[in-house]
Order: structure tokens, then C-alpha cells, then sequence
């Protein structure tokens, strides 16, 4: 099953300073039909306004993995962490036991990102946060793994950051005619993939930048650019 959610169909809420759009229910949306894919729970594509961010609160039992398409967002947190993520880079909060953090856009321009939560397979744990630079060339044409939980049966995973979940988190860039593929373990895994950039087709379903792609039921996934195209791909329990 390939099933298009166009980015025009997503929840969405303007507050001034944060422009966001939820592929699943999240706050004020609700929507029975959309409130996870598997283990994903939240895709939201949130753009912040300079100056402005989410203060100071808590999480507990989630995987936050969060992918910065323009700008930079800085977090800090109970833990004593701080750190700033840039465009193409990730940053991943397991909050486990209990977490209480904030992120800010401290830039001069928007910040554009996808922050995406993934439920962890148990519950509790010592919170941990991380952060990745991965140059864009290394995406050139091929899935690399971001963020993971799987047990390294692939090269790539051995320098993701970690997640407790049984899923992984990837990234590429694709050139416009070109094509990448990603092989899956199993066809019962949850897949979604969304561009950040660009337009792409997988099998005879074209997706625009900021549309969700939900995928089950395949072994092997293409993507084929249809413009020089940046995409996300969850591959979940």
C-alpha cells in the first residue's frame, strides 16, 4: 500500500510565531485515521520565527528525532545539554524516564524543520541527547541512516545516532532522473517518507515537497526525482 497524504490535507495551526502542520493527530487536530503509522506517532513540519521557540517542558517515554530543513533551532535541557542544529542535520532526545527541555530559533530567519516522534519499545530509562552533522554528499543518490535503533545490520547504522526503538531514520538527496532504493526486512514495517525538497514518485505516486508518502507491504522501496529533490524516510515497527 502507497497511500499520498498531500500537505494541503495535513492538521494545521498558526500561532504567529510558529507556522505548524501535523501529518498525525497532534493537539488541537484529531483525526482517528491518521493518529500513527506503526510505531510513528508525530510527524510535525513546524517553521518558527526568529526570536521565538517552544519554552521549557517535559517528556517522558519518546523517541524525538528532530531534522532541520532550513535555519538552525538550539536546545538545552534538564540534563545540561546544549547544542545548535543546522540545515541537514539531526539532532535525537530519548526522554525516557522524564526530560524537561527547550528549542529555540535564535537566527535572524525562519527556522523550517520536521520533528518527528517514534514510541519507544519500553518504557522509562535514563534520558540521553545527541547531535549529528551529515554532510549533504554523503546522501548524493543513496539513503544513509540518521538515527537508529536496529541492531547494525547495515554499515551505516553503526554511525547513526541511537534511538530505543525498533526503527531507523534516513536521509538522501536525490538528483532530478535519478533514482535510490532502500531494501526493507520486512512487509509488515512501516514506512513514511516525506521530500523536504523537490518531487519525487515512488511506483505511479508522485509526491511534492512537504506531502507524506504512508508505506506498507513492500520489501524494496524506490524513489525517483522527479526535480533535484532533499527527502526523510521512517522505517518502523
Amino acid at each position: 500500500m502507497i497511500e499520498l497524504r498531500p500537505f494541503e490535507s495535513l492538521g494545521s495551526a498558526n500561532h504567529g510565531w510558529l507556522d505548524a502542520h501535523h501529518h498525525f493527530s497532534f493537539a488541537g487536530y484529531q483525526d482517528p485515521a491518521r493518529v500513527n503509522w506503526g510505531s510513528l506517532r508525530v510527524w510535525n513540519d513546524d517553521i518558527i520565527a526568529p526570536g521565538n521557540g517552544f519554552p521549557t517542558h517535559p517528556h517522558s517515554d519518546m523517541e524525538i528525532i528532530t531534522y532541520v530543513r532550513k535555519g538552525a533551532i538550539t536546545h538545552t535541557d534538564s540534563m545540561g545539554n546544549e547544542g545548535r542544529t543546522e540545515a541537514g542535520d539531526v539532532q535525537v532526545m530519548s526522554a525516557g524516564n522524564g526530560v524537561r527541555h527547550s528549542e529555540y530559533n535564535r537566527e535572524d530567519e525562519e527556522t523550517e524543520l520536521f520533528q518527528i516522534w517514534i514510541i519507544p519499545d519500553s518504557r522509562g530509562g535514563t534520558p540521553n541527547w545527541g547531535a549529528r552533522t551529515f554532510p549533504k554528499g554523503e546522501r548524493a543518490g543513496a539513503f544513509v541512516t540518521l538515527a537508529s535503533g536496529q541492531k547494525s545490520d547495515g554499515a551505516n547504522d553503526n554511525d547513526a545516532l541511537p534511538i530505543r526503538t525498533n526503527a531507523r531514520v534516513l536521509g538522501a538527496t536525490i538528483k532530478a532522473g535519478d533514482s535510490v532504493t532502500y531494501d526493507i526486512a520486512d512487509a509488515s514495517r512501516h514506512l513514511y517518507l516525506v521530500p523536504a525538497k523537490g518531487k519525487v514518485r515512488i511506483e505511479n505516486v508522485e509526491a511534492k515537497a512537504r506531502d507524506g508518502v504512508a508505506i506498507t507491504g513492500l520489501t524494496s522501496l524506490s524513489v525517483t526525482a522527479l526535480e533535484d529533490s532533499e527527502v526523510v524516510l521512517v522505517d518502523a515497527a
